[in-house]
């Protein structure tokens, strides 16, 4: 077990997961320093709380580090990971971390291709209106909490369980919520079998005794729960069929904000649910939420009003603003599915206004593995502007080129424009009052919004 003023450094500190880490283990009392290859507002943040953060990577920065911890995104041979080791200082992954992390806190790990940072958000607000102070870590910041992380008093931990880079094998859930199982991340799962074995080896890490809540719609979802329950846990099902623990009835859009429904148990008469959030998808990410809720001992009624407060997370489905008419809104959505569902809100709660979708690829292998989804994804929207590849972590393939892509969306107004700054200025010459302008990226495509903006406002 770590002691407080035991010295921490976290290399890649900038990220969503290591900074959540770094402000939980700053307000337990560790000693935190870390490193991060650019500047951002999120080191910035941690500066604010007193963290010690150094922009670029030297050896020198792990020097009187107890413990390193590196984010999945460092490689092998980055100078502090090399000296860290050189001096005989531990050298962590999260998924190796996580342990101490949450020693003596009831786990609380939310699971699943999708929706598991809005889960996470809304299971973490849930816990802290009902006055149970949890610790929590999320993989982006929620709006109504004002932060990604905090170290509750409460005897729960609320984590956003990540399958990147196995991460989630490194915890050992009371509660695990598995929102969907859909094959992604193709870099280090390269079938689709690998990428349901470890979500198998997650539900098989539940503790004796422990509950598994799962979308019973999905057969992937239902298979776990089965496995679970053959393992001799408890395992809770939501969705819109009759034989799930929880069901889903009557959801019905609200124009401009966001979707109704009727959540009902077998325990409780049907109680109405009224979303700010918009989309089909978050009645099931707040249905995961609730039967975490009601699992912990909250009234569905309080339940019910939290859910109806919840003010959503940083870039899911994010208004950052309007200008001359236009809204803007940013998302994080890179997947099909995700591209999908959320053209789909947006369709939701602005159904007269026309789409305009700039959409940031990422990773080559994604596109490779995805290609033909990625093409299906865009029927909703009204116009398209593909950038280049986020390719993040992978080198380039020769010869790459996205025009057979485009070519296979078969969209009347879909074009390939590279650079951000480009992409800004033709929408600042295409953009007429009355537009959605809905930018989807988990990369840096955010810029396009915040240009936009600016240019529109002036």
């Amino acid at each position: 077990m770590l002691r407080k003023g035991t010295h921490i450094h976290l290399i890649g500190i900038g990220g969503a997961g290591l900074s959540a880490i770094a402000r939980v283990l700053h307000a337990r009392g560790f000693t935190v320093s870390g490193s991060d290859r650019e500047g951002s507002p999120t080191l910035d943040d941690l500066r604010s709380l007193g963290i010690r953060v150094a922009v670029g990577h030297a050896a020198q920065h792990t020097v009187g580090a107890d413990v390193v911890l590196r984010s999945s995104a460092i490689p092998d041979d980055n100078v502090e990971v090399t000296a860290a080791r050189e001096a005989r200082i531990p050298v962590l992954k999260r998924a190796d971390f996580l342990a101490e992390l949450l020693a003596g806190k009831k786990t609380i790990a939310v699971a699943g291709t999708h929706g598991k940072t809005t889960t996470t958000a809304m299971t973490a607000w849930l816990l802290s209106e009902g006055g149970l102070d949890p610790s929590f870590i999320i993989g982006g910041e929620a709006t109504g909490l004002g932060t990604n992380a905090r170290a509750g008093k409460g005897p729960h931990f609320v984590i956003e369980a990540d399958e990147y880079d196995r991460m989630f094998l490194g915890l050992r859930p009371d509660i695990a919520v598995v929102t969907n199982v859909e094959h992604d991340h193709p870099d280090l799962f390269p079938t689709e079998e690998s990428f349901v074995r470890a979500f198998e080896q997650f539900v098989d890490l539940l503790s004796p005794g422990g509950t598994l809540i799962s979308w019973g719609d999905s057969p992937a979802t239902r298979s776990l729960a089965d496995q679970a329950a053959g393992a001799g846990c408890k395992a809770l099902t939501y969705g819109v069929g009759p034989e799930n623990d929880l069901r889903l009835e009557r959801p019905e859009p609200l124009p401009g904000s966001g979707y109704t429904f009727d959540l009902a148990t077998a325990d409780f008469s049907p109680v109405r649910i009224r979303l700010q959030v918009p989309g089909a998808h978050n009645v099931l990410n707040a249905a995961a939420a609730a039967a975490v809720g009601l699992q912990v001992g909250l009234a569905a009624e309080a339940v019910a009003d939290s859910l109806g407060r919840f003010a959503g997370v940083g870039r899911r489905f994010e208004v950052v603003g309007e200008a001359a008419g236009v809204i803007v809104v940013d998302d994080y959505a890179h997947h099909p599915t995700e591209i999908r569902t959320t053209i789909a809100a947006a369709r939701d709660r602005y159904p007269d206004r026309d789409l305009w979708v700039v959409w940031q690829p990422h990773t080559f292998s994604r596109l490779r593995l995805l290609c033909r989804e990625f093409a299906a994804a865009f029927a909703g929207a009204g116009h398209v502007v593909v950038t280049a590849v986020f390719a993040a972590r992978e080198a380039p393939p020769p010869d790459f080129s996205l025009a057979g892509l485009l070519a296979a969306m078969g969209h009347p107004d879909a074009r390939q424009i590279d650079g951000l700054e480009a992409v800004a200025a033709d929408l600042i010459d295409r953009l007429e009052p009355g537009s959605v302008l809905l930018v989807l990226s988990a990369g840096d495509a955010n810029r396009v919004s915040a240009e936009v903006l600016r240019r529109l406002s002036t």
